[in-house]
Parts: C-alpha cells; structure tokens; sequence
C-alpha cells in the first residue's frame, strides 16, 4: 500500500501533469470538489441498487418469485453486495480502470461502495487475484486496488490471501454454465480465519466470488461474504417497472 505522503506526491504530480478535468465526461472539476477523477455529476449518474434484495446474492426480487441468481453457488459464499448498476457511466469508470490504467478511480468506486452491508467490522478483505499473465499485461490487479481503496475508507485490514492457479478465459461472453466450469478450481488461499470479503469490480453471475469462496471455505475461512462496486444486469422485470408510460 502506498504512504499517506507518496500518494499525495503522486497525486500533485498527476494533477500538474494533466488538467482538472472529470475522467468519464472531461468537464472540468472545480476545486470545491478536491481531487477526485470522477465529477460529482459523473457519480451521481451511477444508479444505487435498492432494496428489495435476495439476502444471500443482492440481487433485487420481486415479491413472491424465488431468486435463482444464487441457489446453486456453494455455502461458503453466504452474502455479496454491489454498489451500484453497471450502466454507460458506471461501465466507462470500470474501462478506465481495467484497461487504461486509471487505477485511481477506485476511490470513487469505493466511496460508493464504503457502506455496503458486509463490511460491517470485524472483516478482513480479500482481493479476487489475476493471473500472472494477466497481471503482467496490465500491471497492476484492479480488485486489489480496489480492496486498498476500500481500506483507506473503513479502516479494514486486506489480506492477499487468494491466489489464482491458473490462467481463465475472459468471462464477459460465456453463458452462465460456461463461466461455472471456467473458474472452477481456479484458486488456492492461504490458512484464514475469521470473516472474510471478497473485493471485485463488477458481479455478474457469482461464479468467480464462489469459486474462491469455496478455496476459502477450504483454508479455514468463515463466512466468506463478497462486494463488487458494479452488478452487470437488471432484470428485465425490474426494468419494466422503472418505465414510465407518458400519455
């Protein structure tokens, strides 16, 4: 983790170096804002998800119909929470920090993220990790600056205690039962113990959060919970019921 005086360095630096400016919309970012990446405006385009939510997954139900998101992931994966959905804004701040080395947008996401449900003390973070290959590509690995980020707001210890075994396809086009046998036996954790969450950006169907839930469940680790700053998808009935109908 970086020092309180380095990141301020880095920061200045950064900030000398390239305009005030917002990193999604590029409108300017006045200076009562501080020194975020991301404009006020810009964050409060990302759409919270809201209750009513499964218990276990956070996926949003409809009264009476059973979730089906998380009932065959493993026990060990007992709760995830996302922040906000993964529309046009939200999405272009994951690209930013996936692919165009903009780590620093993490601590937008994690202030969105900070008052999640399951990171209610005592809980450690734990980073979902990249491949070597993968790392070496991007140079850095996105959840574990996220998890740092997270860190820095709640005070929370992260533990590198996840590690991948093997190289995975991408998961964006698989179908869920693709994306199950893709990450299965994908991870090994060091000995843990306690409560453990699981830091990712995006959720999508659960598969890698269960998949390193069980290596954890494995190594001593219990419960393991989960967040992710973006879901990847609302349900099309629950987009009907936000679609106003004009006269």
């Amino acid at each position: 983790m970086l020092s309180a005086e380095l990141s301020q360095s880095l920061q200045a630096l950064e900030r000398w170096l390239l305009p005030a400016e917002c990193l999604l919309c590029r409108e300017p970012i006045g200076a009562a804002e501080g020194d975020p990446l991301v404009c006020s405006l810009c964050r409060s385009r990302w759409r919270p998800i809201s209750d009513p939510l499964c218990a276990r997954c956070g996926q949003p139900v409809l009264s009476g119909v059973e979730c089906r998101v998380c009932r065959d992931w493993p026990e060990a994966l007992v709760e995830v929470r996302s922040a906000v959905w993964l529309d046009a804004s939200a999405r272009q701040a994951v690209h930013r920090l996936k692919y165009d080395g903009w780590w620093r947008v993490t601590e937008a996401m994690a202030s969105a993220m900070r008052y999640l449900s399951p990171l209610r003390p005592p809980v450690r973070l734990v980073p979902i990790p990249l491949s070597a290959k993968r790392l070496r590509s991007r140079g850095y690995n996105q959840s574990a600056r996220l998890a740092t980020a997270l860190a820095r707001l709640t005070r929370l210890p992260v533990s590198e205690a996840l590690h991948r075994l093997r190289d995975t396809r991408t998961q964006t086009a698989l179908t869920p039962e693709e994306r199950h046998a893709n990450v299965a036996g994908a991870f090994r954790a060091e000995r843990v113990a306690g409560t453990v969450v699981l830091v990712d950006d995006v959720f999508t169907t659960g598969s890698t959060l269960g998949s390193a839930a069980s290596a954890l469940a494995a190594a001593g680790a219990g419960p393991v919970k989960a967040v992710t700053f973006a879901r990847a998808m609302e349900p099309l009935a629950l987009q009907s019921l936000h679609t106003v109908s004009l006269p």
